[in-house]
C-alpha cells in the first residue's frame, strides 16, 4: 500500500504548524471552563488587536488602492478570488458595491472556489486547485486592465495563489495578495502583498475570527477608497447610491439635502429632472443647470462631481 497520502498529510501538518494563524495557545486551553461573560471579554480583547495589525499595513494597502483605482478608471474590473471564509468575504464586498456606489455588477466581482454554492456549503477540494482558479478567471475574459485580489488567511491556499499567478503571468493584470501570515506564498506571487498578521486565533486555526475581521477591514478599504478615488462620492456622501428601495429613496433625498441645503420642493424637482440620479440632481441644484446638461458634464468629467461643478461655472 502506498504511503503517499500519509506523507502528504504529514507534510501539510508540518506546514500548518509554521503558520501564525494556526498556532495553538496553551493559555486558552481551558477557555471552555470560563463563564460566558469572561469568554466574551477575552474574545472582545482579541478583536481589539485587529485594527493595529491593519494599521501596520496601511502603506501597502494605499499602494494597492492607487493601482486599483488607476486601472478601474480605464475600464478595469476588481475581482476577488478566495476559498471558504476568504472567498465569502470577497463575494460579500463585491455584492455591496452596486447598491452603494451604483457600479455595474460586472465591475466588482467575487469568485469563490467551488462556485456560488460554496457560499453556503463547503465544496470539497475546490480550494486545492490552482487550475480551477485559472478556469474561473478565463470565464471572465480577464484583461490587463483588471485587478485580481487573492484572499487567503494562511497565504498558502492554492486557489488564491493560482488566481494571482494566472492573472499576473498570463494576462498582465494587476494582482494583490491579502493574507494574515508573514512571508506568505500569496503575497510573494502578487504585485502588491498585504500581510495583516493578527496572531493565533481564540480557537486554534479558526480564521473566520481575527483573520476574517482583518480581511473584511482591508476589503472595506480597498473598495471604498477606490470608489472615492473614482468620484463615486462627494465629500463623505454616497452620491452614486442606487435607490432600489424605500429606505434608499429616502436616503437619496437626504443626501441631496445635505449636499445642497435645498428645500424639499427643489430636491424633488431636481430628482425628477435627472431620473432620480443623486449626483446629477446635486449638480442641477448647485450648478444651476438642467438635467441633460448635468448628465453631459458628468460624462465629460468621468463622473467626478467636483469637476463637473467647476465646469458648470464656466457655462
Amino acid at each position: 500500500m502506498s504511503t503517499t497520502p500519509d506523507a502528504t498529510y504529514s507534510d501539510l501538518r508540518a506546514e500548518l504548524a509554521t503558520l501564525t494563524t494556526e498556532a495553538f495557545r496553551p493559555e486558552l486551553a481551558e477557555i471552555d471552563q470560563q463563564s460566558t461573560l469572561e469568554i466574551a471579554r477575552i474574545m472582545n480583547a482579541e478583536d481589539a488587536s485587529v485594527p493595529t495589525a491593519v494599521a501596520a499595513q496601511l502603506p501597502a494597502i494605499a499602494a494597492a488602492i492607487d493601482g486599483t483605482a488607476e486601472r478601474m478608471a480605464r475600464g478595469g474590473r476588481l475581482i476577488y478570488a478566495g476559498a471558504g471564509t476568504a472567498g465569502r468575504l470577497g463575494v460579500l464586498d463585491a455584492s455591496e458595491c452596486p447598491p452603494t456606489f451604483n457600479t455595474d455588477p460586472g465591475e466588482v466581482v467575487g469568485l469563490i472556489a467551488g462556485g456560488p454554492s460554496a457560499m453556503v456549503t463547503a465544496v470539497e477540494g475546490a480550494e486545492d486547485s490552482k487550475e480551477l482558479a485559472a478556469q474561473d478567471l478565463d470565464a471572465l475574459n480577464l484583461t490587463a486592465d483588471d485587478i485580481v485580489v487573492g484572499i487567503s488567511a494562511s497565504g498558502r491556499t492554492p486557489y488564491a495563489i493560482g488566481a494571482v499567478e494566472h492573472a499576473r503571468t498570463t494576462r498582465g493584470a494587476l494582482t494583490i495578495g491579502l493574507s494574515c501570515n508573514a512571508d506568505s506564498a500569496l503575497a510573494a506571487a502578487a504585485d502588491h502583498g498585504i500581510e495583516v498578521v493578527v496572531g493565533p486565533e481564540l480557537l486554534t486555526g479558526s480564521t473566520r475570527l481575527k483573520a476574517g475581521t482583518a480581511q473584511k477591514l482591508v476589503l472595506n478599504m480597498l473598495s471604498t477608497i477606490t470608489m472615492i478615488r473614482l468620484g463615486k462620492t462627494y465629500g463623505n456622501l454616497m452620491v452614486d447610491v442606487r435607490a432600489s428601495n424605500e429606505k434608499l429613496r429616502a436616503r437619496s433625498r437626504r443626501i441631496v439635502a445635505l449636499a445642497t441645503g435645498a428645500d424639499d420642493a427643489a430636491i424633488e424637482a431636481a430628482l425628477a429632472a435627472t431620473d432620480g440620479e443623486v449626483k446629477n440632481a446635486i449638480l442641477v441644484v448647485l450648478g444651476d443647470v438642467d438635467g441633460p446638461t448635468a448628465a453631459r458634464l458628468l460624462t465629460e468629467s468621468k463622473g467626478h462631481l467636483r469637476a463637473a461643478l467647476a465646469a458648470a461655472t464656466t457655462l
